[in-house]
């Protein structure tokens, strides 16, 4: 009986300290890195509030500084847009060599879209337009790998894009979801994730995106509009509760832990 007290104490020791560690990290804001004066962190923004976290949002592009340690923040999320991680830009520039201070400090880190593409360049891979020029602008599909699967059991098989540019895999980076015309949709290094798609796209997002930026929708490959909001009626359910389901385990840090045990 002594025994099982003491392992039933060590326990609730060791369950208590996850408590602990837990509240202090949401008691840290999420730094949220945007790059236009109208951009939101959408879906994204809604799942962290919803974890109970903080947001801190910067846009370096308008000025504002990025910090030069993540000890204040449970982690940092740069987020896409119209520019390309090849512009001569200083933010541009900023942006990936900062990406280096969640690298060293091995905080959670996530890439969307430019983001991923900014993890990517700084990881020293390639980013580049489709060799045919072909665009993914609408819900196209996904295939998780087996160190996606290992993850996240339960990935949607279709997701939103909006992209041009798509990136090379980084040398000791973890591929975890493929596609066609861009092959690399989504991968880990560490605790940084970069994924190619658009899992923080609301439903006002979608609509502000198809209207000021229709012309794109004209680019080889890109989807008509109504085929968007077709999309999202049969593949957002599934996006949302993944992103869900991500966001915590990438807070917790607990993905490098399943991946390291799938390993085994």
């Amino acid at each position: 009986m002594t025994g099982q007290r003491r392992s039933v104490s060590l326990q609730l020791a060791v369950n208590s300290a996850a408590a602990s560690a837990d509240a202090a990290s949401r008691a840290r804001p999420v730094l949220i890195v945007l790059h236009q004066e109208s951009s939101q962190p959408g879906r994204i923004g809604n799942v962290l509030r919803e974890l109970g976290y903080c947001l801190d949002i910067r846009r370096p592009r308008f000025g504002d500084l990025l910090p030069e340690t993540l000890d204040e923040h449970a982690g940092a999320v740069i987020f896409g847009g119209p520019m390309s991680a090849n512009d001569p830009d200083d933010y541009i520039r900023r942006e990936i060599d900062w990406i280096g201070v969640p690298l060293r400090e091995q905080r959670p880190f996530f890439g969307i879209c430019l983001g991923a593409q900014m993890l990517a360049m700084h990881l020293g891979a390639r980013v580049a337009p489709h060799p045919e020029g072909r665009a993914q602008i609408g819900y196209y599909p996904i295939r998780p790998t087996k160190a996606g699967l290992a993850l996240c059991p339960h990935w949607p098989d279709h997701v939103y894009h909006w992209h041009r540019e798509g990136f090379e895999l980084p040398l000791g980076a973890d591929l975890l979801a493929e596609g066609s015309d861009f092959p690399n949709q989504a991968f880990m290094y560490g605790n940084a994730y970069g994924v190619q798609f658009h899992p923080d796209v609301t439903y006002a997002m979608m609509y502000c995106w198809t209207t000021r930026g229709d012309a794109r929708l004209d680019e080889p490959g890109a989807q008509p509009r109504h085929q968007h909001f077709a999309g999202r009626a049969v593949h957002d359910a599934t996006e949302r509760a993944w992103l869900k389901h991500f966001i915590d385990l990438w807070l917790a840090r607990k993905a490098v832990q399943m991946l390291a045990q799938a390993a085994e």
